[in-house]
């Protein structure tokens, strides 16, 4: 499939997207462009990583909710609410917020941003998009007594837990992956749309997995359905989506064009990557998928316009375009 930008009445610009559909058996449902080669999934694996957490007994060692879970989930947008919930995982545990190795950035939310500036601060680890995950690996750190000050080492107790948590959902051998570091650090994995995709259905049904990870998925399942605002951030597409579907799509985005998503209601999971990395076109693309497996409704779809079909707009605020999907070929 494609995803069009345009300027007035011409193409100018064209992005293509690979994604596939799958139920939780394997049987693809949609399937366009390279689906078998490897993807680094980035940060769309991230509530399978809260899910190996949750799965050692985080949430009952630690007392955590569901605003926390979901942090451990996210890439968020640096708001307040993000940061308080990152910090209070961070006491629970206690650690101190020297213990995250994710990097500093500014927050993603503009207001956010645009206060920390005013206020002559700076950005420190709590504020990167990521910190709640690394807070959840210093979590499993306590629990399997493994070093938190490596916890970046594809070779710590820990990463080897998340590693092979994720490798159940896609039935993968995690020690023949591909590994490499992703933006805040911690190991990356990469495996193919397809799988990628048999991961997102499993997580959608919880059917072909064992119980103990089976519960821990539904846990970060329903803290993300439940707080979907600290999954991404206030007007972000992961937040909206799943608050527009209204308990029918978990949904988490990844860095260089990566999508994936849990349609509950329909029991498939969808996994995407834009060839080029450009992030402007994962909304387009996965939302006309959703739409087309009966995942989202005309009226949902329309609530999340904005996303399906943005406007491109010129420096004076004029529209001069938009942003469409074409989707050229199917299972």
């Amino acid at each position: 499939m494609i995803v069009e930008v345009t300027r007035g009445a011409l193409v100018e610009s064209v992005h293509e997207v690979a994604g596939c559909a799958v139920d939780a058996k394997g049987n693809v449902l949609f399937a366009s462009g390279d689906v078998e080669s490897p993807v680094f999934l980035r940060s769309s694996a991230k509530p399978f990583i809260a899910g190996a957490v949750i799965a050692a007994g985080a949430r009952e060692r630690f007392g955590l909710d569901e605003r926390e879970i979901a942090v451990m989930a996210a890439s968020h947008s640096g708001q307040l609410f993000h940061v308080n919930a990152v910090r209070s995982i961070l006491r629970k545990i206690e650690m101190p917020e020297s213990a995250l190795f994710c990097g500093a950035h500014l927050p993603y939310n503009e207001r956010a941003a645009e206060a920390m500036l005013r206020r002559g601060e700076s950005p420190t680890a709590v504020e990167n998009n990521c910190s709640g995950k690394h807070a959840g690996i210093l979590a499993l750190c306590r629990i399997l007594d493994a070093d938190p000050t490596t916890y970046l080492d594809p070779r710590n107790p820990a990463q080897r837990d998340v590693l092979a948590f994720c490798a159940r959902l896609s039935g993968d051998d995690p020690e023949r992956w591909p590994l490499a570091v992703d933006g805040c650090g911690i190991p990356v994995y990469a495996t193919p749309l397809r799988r990628a995709a048999l991961a997102f259905a499993r997580f959608a049904t919880l059917d072909g997995i064992v119980q103990r990870d089976a519960h821990a998925l539904a846990v970060v399942r329903a803290a993300m359905l439940a707080r979907p605002e600290y999954v991404a951030g206030t007007g972000e597409f992961d937040s909206e989506l799943i608050r527009v579907a209204d308990g029918a799509i978990v949904s988490k985005g990844g860095a260089e064009g990566v999508h994936a998503a849990a349609a509950l209601e329909r029991g498939f999971g969808y996994a995407a990557k834009v060839a080029d990395g450009t992030g402007r076109a994962r909304a387009p693309s996965s939302l006309a998928v959703l739409q087309r497996l009966g995942a989202l409704s005309d009226a949902m779809v329309e609530r999340l316009a904005h996303f399906a079909r943005p406007v491109v707009y010129n420096r004076a605020g004029r529209a001069v375009g938009e942003i469409r999907c074409l989707i050229t070929s199917s299972a």
